[in-house]
C-alpha cells in the first residue's frame, strides 16, 4: 500500500481520514451478512445468459466525430470530445473489477474500443478510487501516452506509486477546480467511501465532477448515496445539459453510498437537469439485483415523471447539446436470457 498524506486542511478531513457531509443512514445488513450474500447466495439473473450488444468504435471514427461527443465504453467509464480534446472518466479496461484478474467481477462485455486504440487523451477524470473506477493497467498505459490526471485528494498519491509523474497529476477538495483549453472542471461533493484494502478505508477522499463548456453543462456522479449535496451542486451549476447518475449497484443494506433508482431520479432534478444519462450497470456484477433492473426500473420512473432519459447502446454517439433517447436495449438481451434459462437448468 502506498503511503497515503493526510489533508488536515481539507473540510472533509478528521485527521488521516475523510468523511462525508451528511450523516449516513444506518444499513440493516452487517457488512458481514453482505459479503455473505454477494459470495454465496447471488441470484443467477445478475449477470446475462446472452451477448450484451456493443457498437464497435475505430480511430477513424472518433477522429471524425463532432465536438461535444459522448460515448459510453462500460460502467462508469465515458469517453468525452470537448473543445477538439479527448478526455475520458474512470478508465477501467480490465476484464474484472477486482484486485487480482483471476477472480472477481468479470466484465459483461468487451469495451467499444481497446485501450491501445484510444484517440489522445488529454484529460482523465477520477472520481474515486474503488477497482471499478480506477484500473491500475488502463491509469499507467494513458500515463504512458501522456494524458494528464485530475482526481480527489489522497488518490494521486496511488497514481505516484505506480510510476505516473508528479506532472501528470492533480489533485483536487470539493468545491475546486481548474480550466483547461477553455474547459471548467470543477470536484464536486458525492456521498460515498473509498480503499483499495481492508486496511484503508476513506483514506482518500471522493468526488463527482461538473464539466462546462461554454454554454453546455454535464455532470458525472461517480459513485454516490442521495444526499443534500446535489441540490447544493444544482444551485452553483445547474441547470445540466446531461447528467450522467450511478443507477445500478444498489441494495438496501448500503443505502448511504448507492442511490437506488427512484433517488436517482431525486438527484437529476435536484441538479435541475434536462437529460439523464445512467451509468454504473451493464458491465459487472456488483449487486444481488437482475443485471437489467436498473434500466427496467429507471425507464418507468422516467416516464412517470417525464424526464428525458438517454440510454445509449456501449459505443452509440451521444451529442451532449442535443441527446437522443437510444433504445432499450437491454430488453432483447433479457429475453433472451429468459429463453435460456430453461436450457441453462435443465439436467445433464
Amino acid at each position: 500500500m502506498p503511503n497515503l498524506p493526510s489533508y488536515p486542511q481539507s473540510p472533509q478531513s478528521t485527521g488521516d481520514r475523510f468523511r462525508n457531509q451528511d450523516p449516513m443512514r444506518p444499513a440493516p445488513a452487517t457488512d458481514r451478512n453482505v459479503m455473505w450474500d454477494l459470495l454465496f447466495d447471488k441470484p443467477k439473473n445478475t449477470v446475462p445468459a446472452a451477448p450484451i450488444p456493443v457498437r464497435r468504435l475505430t480511430r477513424d471514427e472518433l477522429d471524425a466525430a463532432p465536438d461535444r461527443s459522448l460515448y459510453r465504453l462500460g460502467h462508469s467509464t465515458l469517453l468525452l470530445k470537448l473543445r477538439g480534446h479527448w478526455w475520458i472518466t474512470d478508465p477501467v479496461f480490465a476484464q474484472r473489477a477486482s484486485p487480482v484478474q483471476w477472480m472477481g467481477p468479470r466484465r459483461f462485455h468487451a469495451p467499444p474500443i481497446a485501450l491501445r486504440d484510444l484517440p489522445p487523451i488529454r484529460g482523465v477524470l477520477l472520481s474515486h478510487d474503488h477497482y471499478d473506477h480506477l484500473d491500475r493497467a488502463a491509469v499507467r498505459a494513458l500515463a504512458r501516452a501522456g494524458a494528464r490526471f485530475y482526481m480527489p485528494l489522497g488518490v494521486g498519491a496511488r497514481l505516484a506509486a505506480w510510476g505516473v509523474p508528479a506532472s501528470l497529476i492533480e489533485q483536487f477538495d470539493w468545491w475546486q477546480g481548474a480550466e483547461i483549453d477553455g474547459l471548467r472542471i470543477t470536484a464536486t461533493p458525492a456521498q460515498h467511501f473509498s480503499g483499495r484494502s481492508l486496511a484503508d478505508r476513506n483514506r482518500t477522499l471522493w468526488c463527482s465532477w461538473v464539466v462546462e463548456d461554454g454554454d453546455v453543462r454535464l455532470f458525472f456522479s461517480g459513485d454516490s448515496g442521495y444526499f443534500s449535496g446535489f441540490r447544493a451542486i444544482g444551485e452553483r451549476f445547474g441547470p445540466f445539459d446531461v447528467t450522467c447518475i450511478e443507477t445500478g449497484a444498489y441494495n438496501r443494506d448500503w443505502p448511504g453510498v448507492h442511490m437506488q433508482p427512484e433517488e436517482t431520479v431525486q438527484a437529476h432534478q435536484d441538479l435541475r437537469g434536462r437529460w439523464l444519462l445512467p451509468i454504473h450497470n451493464g458491465t459487472f456484477d456488483l449487486a444481488m439485483h437482475a443485471w437489467h433492473e436498473p434500466f427496467e426500473r429507471i425507464a418507468a420512473l422516467a416516464r412517470t415523471h417525464r424526464i428525458a432519459l438517454a440510454t445509449p447502446l456501449f459505443g452509440e454517439r451521444v451529442q451532449l447539446d442535443a441527446p437522443h433517447p437510444g433504445t432499450a436495449w437491454w430488453r432483447a438481451v433479457s429475453e433472451a436470457d429468459a429463453a435460456m434459462s430453461p436450457m441453462l437448468q435443465a439436467p445433464r
